[in-house]
């Protein structure tokens, strides 16, 4: 008899209109016996605030204007070489 090993895996999956989830997973075993334990979480929606595209709480409020007093002066860009043109 082969080893099983203990596996997790996660997926993303959508409830259809009837109120029932299905499910398909693959999985390489034939003609045994698992115990499946199942989560649902719901999805977060993602915002457009900061904080839901991933920067720390008042991050802008605290960083604004940190520049001020000291601003950024850039002297020269350099020069860039010509290129041929794009058809």
């Amino acid at each position: 008899m082969e080893e099983l090993l203990v596996q997790t895996i996660a997926l993303r999956a959508r409830v259809g209109a009837d109120g029932i989830l299905h499910l398909e997973v693959p999985v390489a075993l034939t003609n045994t016996e698992l115990d499946v334990k199942l989560t649902m979480e719901p999805v977060k929606e993602e915002t457009d605030s900061p904080e839901g595209r991933g920067w720390p709480p008042g991050f802008f409020e605290e960083t604004f204007g940190s520049c001020q007093d000291d601003p950024l002066i850039i002297d020269f860009e350099g020069e860039f070489e010509a290129r041929e043109a794009l058809l």
